[in-house]
């Protein structure tokens, strides 16, 4: 069954960037009446893509963690794969807005966090 949930979850964030991304991002962020963000129309698109497709990345990382609690990983092999997804996220915004945004310096030190070995329990 978490094989199935996993798969579910997993095509559920690859139609979540693409659909949104064609219909909803991109019409969004060629619009000439957003908001200014950093005194900028073209940060506050990259902001709403960037924070669009984190919520994919996430599903995706998701997915991984339920398809290692299927095969019985050990409970240290799930917190990996949670620093690379948060990695992950972090480059989204490293690259849509050039690193102007902050948020990926707080996703790849979280990231970096959960891939610090911790010693098994007594």
């Amino acid at each position: 069954m978490l094989f199935v949930a996993a798969g579910l979850v997993a095509v559920l964030a690859i139609a979540h960037s693409v659909i949104g991304e064609l219909r909803l991002i991109r019409p969004i962020a060629a619009r000439d009446d957003l908001p200014p963000l950093y005194g900028t129309t073209a940060f506050t698109g990259a902001t709403l893509r960037f924070a669009w497709h984190v919520t994919s990345v996430l599903a995706l990382g998701l997915a991984v963690l339920l398809t290692e609690i299927a095969v019985d990983a050990p409970p240290e092999a799930l917190a990996p794969t949670i620093g690379w997804t948060l990695i992950a996220c972090g480059i989204l915004p490293l690259v849509y807005t050039r690193g102007r945004h902050v948020a990926w310096a707080v996703f790849f030190a979280a990231g970096v966090l959960c891939l610090v070995p911790f010693p098994a329990p007594a």
